[in-house]
């Protein structure tokens, strides 16, 4: 049964990947609302906002029985920054007050494409986001030395983690929109950081997929959603056997496979089979060595993917702060 709001309400619905006992889906904005209101479900019609797994994007929950904030976050206490329409994205901006109760206050949520995908985060005075960004800095431990690989970089929440946690880390991240890159300097610190790391963090404007460094990457963090959905290159092994020769001897790709959260822009494309069909491709090219972090309420809520024999757990913890260490045990391999 669907929520029934007021005129004068809106729905909030966001799928963080959060370890804590929080349950989101996506973001709809009625038209004239006063006030933000998280719903199980989104409306009949919403313009929806939505993580796809955040992106798309886009959940952790250490509690085995979750719960769900059902408080809402008034409409004056989040604001939009700037929206716009380029090539490839439909580009919103919003900042939550520190006002707000709630897991996202005094962030920044960075919103692409028809679905309202969140690619990126940030927060004013915390560098760790409580979303699958954090998973993703729990990489650089289990990689021989090199360089990184993002492809689709965002707005830079994975890459500020690791250039933060690992004094020796290199970033090289691809993402095929300028504009999302403009947006990232003004409205998510991108150009500080690049001038805080000019040896450590290289950005580059094109197709993720034709991503390569001279001497091979140590690992690579994929993170690829066009239109609110997994791009279909992933579905095909041979995407993923060009990136497997881009990898140095060891490493590993960790991959954002979405999952049931994921709504597309087309109805026909469901993210629960997008997600099967990704990790059987992955499977074909690494036999036997790939592994799956479930995230959310519902295994099949969203998901990443780890290519690699699975590591050792106690050595991988203690190379991660304390905040990091709960996701080391979610790893489960699987089989075809």
């Amino acid at each position: 049964m669907k929520p029934v709001l007021a005129q004068s309400f809106v729905s909030l619905q966001i799928q963080p990947f959060i370890p804590h006992p929080f349950q989101f889906s996506h973001h709809s904005l009625s038209p004239t609302p006063s006030k933000l209101s998280i719903s199980p479900k989104p409306l009949s019609n919403p313009t929806t906002f939505r993580q796809s797994t955040i992106k798309s994007q886009r959940t952790h929950i250490s509690d085995p029985q979750p719960t769900t904030q059902d408080e809402g976050i008034p409409i004056d206490l989040v604001k939009t920054l700037v929206k716009f329409k380029s090539r490839h994205n439909y580009i919103r901006v919003l900042e939550v007050s520190r006002k707000a109760d709630h897991p996202f206050a005094g962030s920044r949520l960075l919103l692409l494409d028809g679905p309202g995908n969140i690619h990126s985060i940030s927060f004013l005075f915390k560098s760790l986001t409580n979303t699958y960004f954090d998973v993703f800095a729990t990489l650089p431990p289990i990689l021989p030395p090199g360089p990184v690989g993002i492809l689709g970089f965002g707005a830079g929440s994975a890459a500020r983690l690791i250039l933060a946690m690992y004094p020796q880390g290199v970033i090289h991240g691809w993402e095929l929109d300028p504009s999302v890159i403009s947006v990232a300097r003004e409205y998510f610190g991108l150009l500080k950081l690049e001038k805080q790391y000019p040896d450590r963090l290289f950005i580059y404007i094109g197709n993720a997929l034709d991503a390569s460094v001279s001497c091979g990457f140590s690992g690579m963090l994929v993170d690829l959603f066009s239109k609110g959905c997994l791009i279909p290159e992933l579905q095909d092994p041979r995407t993923w056997e060009r990136l497997k020769r881009r990898l140095r001897e060891g490493g590993r790709i960790m991959v954002n496979v979405g999952g049931s959260c994921v709504e597309a822009e087309d109805s026909r494309r469901d993210g629960k089979v997008t997600m099967e069909e990704t990790l059987e491709a992955m499977h074909k090219v690494f036999p036997g060595e790939v592994c799956v972090l479930s995230l959310g309420n519902r295994k099949d809520d969203s998901s990443l993917a780890l290519t690699g024999e699975l590591p050792d757990a106690n050595a991988w913890k203690m190379a991660l702060p304390k905040s990091l260490k709960i996701y080391v045990d979610m790893w489960e391999p699987i089989n075809g």
